[in-house]
């Protein structure tokens, strides 16, 4: 029977909720969407119940107000801040010779079964990495094939349960049970990365408001997941303290002028003009250029946070393919290029999810990653098995009879959908931000420069935030 679906993402910026089902081919039918500003949430952390369950709340009657459909199940994200990932294997006889679906879960809860788990923590994910049939060499899809020994390595993605139980109780308030959880950089992979990406291997990073999060396939297979609590809006922040600015001048000075290409002679002599916190009626000259540095060192520690992070695990080399950044600063001119130097020229891709065409919102945006995966992870038919939230079996469709992934137009809404709204524009009457429109900030990117000079910027940062 064909059900629909809640996907909620629950960001730090925004609460995102979409209903959709799958039609008689397997196609993805979007049926409603809706958009909330988050509140309540720091940093992928639900710090406020009653706030953050309210936010929720409109999300989803916004994507509710073009359907009638009745909700059968619920699916949401959730942050990798509460989470770590461990690694089990597990084995099993096949009596018979034949193995089938059967086989596939037994073999699954046993790894689940020996796995080392923290008592605090719960099972969100058991992903096989591969499976073994006696003394063969790794088997990518064991189903229906013979043998007398099933085997199988995975990796097991866990959350705190009390961060897991005060999302429930968010959306219990809100009216809503939760079915499903899902680790937001899974769902961000699963949205953005190819079948070639996911075979020779490549690091998803995620960029968001406040997070970044980051995972790494290899095998079609999760290896690693990993999350910092930075992100696009501590440039702001960053921005504010530096300048003496208020905050929403300083977040128009990073979406108007931020760049990571622009030289140090293409910015000589260009000021920006801010006003001053708690003199806003007057207002100073700032360089580009000391803009431009700003910026280009919180970013350049993100990066280098994360490739720190690899390093450490034992990761780094073994990235296959190489880097896959998405989210919100992703759109930010020059990261592709400075990803590139800090990770010591692998290739780098700035990915954008999968468009499940509708008739609501663009879902080909950064900032949609998740979401999308969400959905393409509970409505799009795929040949890997995996032990969901509730540590049941994911039934998948056989290569032969998987449909196409999700590009063409879905049906017509029960009811004519609104026009998308824009994103709200910063009110920026009270805060002229003069300069040339077309500047840009950024010296020259090199290893020689890279991080000269900033010890003592990151020193009065870090006390800040």
């Amino acid at each position: 029977m064909n059900k629909t679906l809640l996907a909620i993402d629950i960001g730090s910026a925004n609460i995102t909720a979409v209903i959709a089902r799958n039609n008689l081919d397997y196609k993805i039918n979007i049926l409603g969407t809706g958009s909330y500003k988050s509140d309540g949430i720091n940093k992928g952390v639900i710090s406020n119940i009653e706030v953050a369950s309210k936010c929720i709340k409109e999300a989803v009657l916004l994507a509710k107000r073009n359907t009638t459909e009745q909700i059968d199940s619920t699916v949401v994200s959730i942050s990798g801040a509460y989470t770590k990932g461990i690694r089990s294997s597990g084995s099993v006889n096949i009596p018979n010779g034949l193995i089938t679906e059967n086989e596939i879960n037994q073999v699954l809860q046993m790894a689940l079964y020996n796995a080392t788990i923290i008592p605090e923590y719960e099972v969100v994910h058991v992903i096989p990495i591969f499976f073994k049939i006696d003394d063969s060499a790794d088997v990518e899809n064991p189903l229906n094939m013979n043998g007398s020994r099933l085997e199988v390595s995975v990796f097991v993605v866990t959350a705190k349960k009390t961060a897991l139980t005060n999302v429930q109780s968010a959306l219990k308030i809100a009216g809503i049970s939760v079915n499903n959880f899902v680790l937001d950089s899974y769902a961000t992979a699963i949205s953005v990365l190819d079948e070639q990406q996911k075979k020779f291997g490549a690091t998803v990073i995620n960029i968001g408001a406040t997070t970044t999060e980051f995972i790494c396939y290899k095998g079609t297979s999760v290896i690693y997941n990993g999350f910092i609590p930075v992100g696009s809006n501590h440039i702001t922040n960053d921005l504010s303290v530096m300048l003496h600015t208020p905050p929403i001048a300083a977040e128009k000075i990073k979406t108007e002028y931020g760049d990571l290409l622009k030289t140090n002679e293409e910015l000589a002599n260009k000021k920006v003009r801010t006003p001053r916190i708690g003199d806003e009626k007057n207002s100073s000259e700032v360089s580009l250029e000391h803009v431009q540095t700003i910026i280009h060192a919180r970013v350049e520690e993100v990066l280098s946070l994360v490739r720190n992070n690899l390093k450490k695990s034992g990761i780094h080399e073994n990235l296959g393919t190489g880097i896959v950044i998405t989210g919100g600063m992703s759109k930010l001119e020059g990261i592709k290029e400075l990803a590139t130097l800090v990770f010591d020229n692998l290739p780098v891709k700035i990915s954008n999810p999968i468009n499940i065409k509708n008739g609501y919102m663009s879902f080909e945006d950064p900032k949609m990653a998740t979401i999308v995966g969400l959905l393409l992870y509970s409505l799009e038919p795929n040949r890997n098995f995996e032990l969901d939230s509730n540590k049941n079996l994911i039934k998948k469709v056989k290569i032969e009879e998987a449909p196409q992934r999700i590009e063409e137009p879905i049906s017509t809404p029960t009811q004519k959908a609104k026009p998308i709204e824009k994103e709200e524009k910063i009110k920026s009457e009270e805060y002229i931000i003069k300069g040339d429109p077309n500047t840009t900030i950024l010296p020259t990117i090199s290893k020689d420069k890279k991080g000269k000079g900033m010890s003592k910027f990151w020193n009065v940062i870090t006390e800040w935030f």
